[in-house]
């Protein structure tokens, strides 16, 4: 069956991260009105020194990826739904606690709950985290080339 969907690149390894579930978050300096599915593309390049860092590493080895070589790169990796994009209110850099705002609506992360969540990605105050939900992570990543911004992945 043939389709087209929206899609975002994004480094490794935090496409993994999201891929598996460990992230729900992606942060950006841009935010966007699109809601719907989304694709995961990984990136072709991974950021070694950050999948080499003990708490990187250590949930990746628990996802059954003993090493940066092992993370699927230049392929669509997973399929989610952006549900919403928030604007990053504030951010206390010796609590890691985070505010999120859309409209009304507010989240709260907290360093105690949320901390790997907090690592994973770069809260800095202005920027903009897109949460993805409902992650089915793809039995084989499909090949294909990203794009920077949100693009139209078509499928087969």
């Amino acid at each position: 069956m043939k389709g087209e969907m929206k899609a975002i690149t994004i480094k490794q390894p935090w496409a993994t991260l999201i891929a598996v579930g460990e992230k729900k978050f992606e942060t950006r300096s841009w935010p966007t009105r699109y809601r719907g599915q989304l694709a995961i593309h990984a990136g072709k390049k991974a950021d070694k020194t950050a999948c080499m860092s003990e708490e990187i590493s250590s949930v990746l080895a628990k996802h059954g990826y003993g090493s940066p070589e092992d993370l699927p790169t230049g392929a669509v990796i997973a399929v989610g739904e952006l549900t919403a994009c928030y604007q990053i209110q504030s951010f206390s850099e010796g609590e890691q606690d985070v505010i999120l705002a859309h409209n009304d609506e507010f989240v709260y992360l907290s360093a105690e709950r949320d901390a790997f969540e907090i690592r994973f990605g770069d809260f800095s105050e202005g920027r903009y985290a897109w949460e993805i939900l409902g992650l089915n992570k793809l039995t084989l990543p499909t090949p294909c080339k990203g794009k920077l911004g949100l693009w139209s992945w078509v499928y087969e």
